[in-house]
């Protein structure tokens, strides 16, 4: 089997291995915050053929009760049981080659792979510029439904691959961590805060927005610009020493791909993010 590049593919190089019948299961996860069925209703109106359809707040969220009551941000985490259930809905066993796409300039397709990367899975990989670059190469879209899949049994690895940290450690381990905070520079002053109860910021993190990843035609930046400008911000500080962290753990999975991209893996994920952090009156914030 032709192993599957990764973290990123470019649309002509999927082209060439889905044109040459390798094994590749393709998985859309198009959203939008402000209307929830937009993905999905894109995807059902032309998606690369073949590929199935995860949705945020359904598939990569459990918005379940927590049975203590408490506050874990607008994108909680399912259960590494729970997603194992969704990648075998699609077919997807822990050998599969899974390649992920958007609309929106990987943010969503981002969080799905840290979820597959979460779960032990290694042949994932995120198609790079999505939906348009993907045109842009002479990829058709068809509006056919994928064909059903059996299902299968989808075995998490005991070896888990992307680290977390809970709001309690994290508030205990300010000051030794380089804390990286994905979100719009006006959302992390606290100049504006559309989608949570405050504004502001962690104590001591730093502003690293996820579209600072992506040039002009929506692709992430080449792996020496990534790195450059990834590296001042770990100011000499070991990648697993970085904890990322966005409004609900989403995009923050943009700047952990782009860090693997630099060659720099092995950063930490805040799951709840603001969200979680702002909900409790008794944690610090940040302003400017």
């Amino acid at each position: 089997m032709t192993a599957l590049p990764t973290p990123l593919i470019g649309a002509e190089a999927l082209r060439r291995r889905l044109a040459d019948g390798t094994p590749t299961l393709l998985v859309e996860t198009s959203f939008d915050l402000t209307d929830p069925a937009a993905g999905e209703r894109s995807h059902a109106a032309g998606h690369l053929p073949g590929a199935h359809y995860l949705h945020l707040d359904r598939d990569l969220a459990d918005h379940a009760p927590p049975a203590d009551g408490r506050f874990r941000g607008r994108h909680p985490l399912p259960t590494p049981a729970a997603f194992a259930l969704t990648l075998g809905r699609l077919g997807i066993t822990p050998s599969s080659a899974v390649v992920l796409y958007d609309r929106q300039g990987g943010v969503y397709a981002a969080r799905a792979w840290w979820m597959l990367r979460w779960m032990g899975h290694r042949e994932v990989a995120v198609l790079d510029g999505g939906v348009a670059a993907w045109q842009a190469a002479g990829g058709a879209l068809d509006d056919a439904a994928p064909a059903a899949t059996a299902g299968t049994v989808y075995a998490v690895a005991d070896d888990a691959m992307m680290p977390t940290i809970d709001a309690a450690a994290l508030q205990a381990s300010l000051g030794g961590v380089r804390l990286l905070d994905a979100r719009a520079p006006e959302r992390f002053r606290g100049e504006v805060e559309p989608l949570d109860p405050v504004a502001g910021h962690i104590p001591g993190a730093l502003n690293r927005p996820f579209k600072d990843n992506l040039d002009a035609q929506g692709r992430f930046l080449a792996r020496d610009a990534l790195r450059a400008a990834f590296e001042p911000l770990l100011a000499g500080r070991p990648p697993g020493e970085v904890v990322h962290q966005c409004g609900s753990g989403v995009t923050a999975c943009h700047n952990l791909l782009a860090m693997e991209a630099a060659g720099l893996p092995g950063s930490v994920l805040y799951p709840g993010s603001w969200s979680e952090w702002c909900a409790d009156p008794a944690r610090p914030v940040a302003r400017g």
